[in-house]
Formats: C-alpha cells, sequence, structure tokens
C-alpha cells in the first residue's frame, strides 16, 4: 500500500518562489525544479521512511532533489501512512528555518 503524500500550503509556496526565481534566472529552469520535486514527491508515496530522522522527537526526515540543492522536509506518521511535506528549503540555510514549521 502507498503513502498519502501532502504538502502545506508553506511548502507549496516555497516551490513556487523557487521556481519563480530559477525562471528569472533561465527560461524553463523553473519547471525542471518542480518536475524534479514531483519526483521526490512520487518516491515518498513508494517508501518515506528510506532516509534517517533528522529531529529527536519527531519523525522529520528531509529528501533531496536530483539536480537542485533543495531539501524537500518532511514528516511521516507511520500509524496514518501518511506524508506531509512542511518545506522546501535551500540546503544551506541553517536548521531553524525548517524547524520553525514542524
Amino acid at each position: 500500500m502507498n503513502w498519502q503524500v501532502f504538502s502545506r500550503p508553506e511548502a507549496e509556496n516555497d516551490v513556487i518562489e523557487i521556481a519563480a526565481w530559477y525562471d528569472s534566472r533561465s527560461e524553463g529552469l523553473g519547471d525542471r525544479f518542480v518536475e524534479e520535486f514531483l519526483a521526490v514527491l512520487d518516491e515518498l508515496t513508494i517508501n518515506p521512511l528510506l532516509h534517517c530522522r533528522r529531529h529527536p522527537h519527531k519523525n522529520i526526515r528531509w529528501r533531496y532533489p536530483k539536480s537542485f540543492p533543495y531539501r524537500v522536509i518532511y514528516e511521516v506518521a507511520q500509524r496514518e501512512k501518511l506524508v506531509i511535506v512542511a518545506a522546501v528549503i535551500h540546503a544551506a540555510r541553517r536548521d531553524r528555518e525548517w524547524k520553525r514549521r514542524v
């Protein structure tokens, strides 16, 4: 059985802003970012537990798109087989940026 994946509105806004920024640099690059983000979501429906926990008390994990330096940060509710994407944040940003959202 596959997992259900939902994105918080903040994470969706992150993707929109990131894609717009990439498009402003090179036309079509934002679309490529969105495609890779959607590929990450598809992979999370299969096995969100593949990556290690990143929070001491919550089941927070992250995954990187193939070609972009961003973390897709998500929480796993194992009993419900639910994945909640909380943020999409540049890999160089400090952890406190994503911890505010979880």
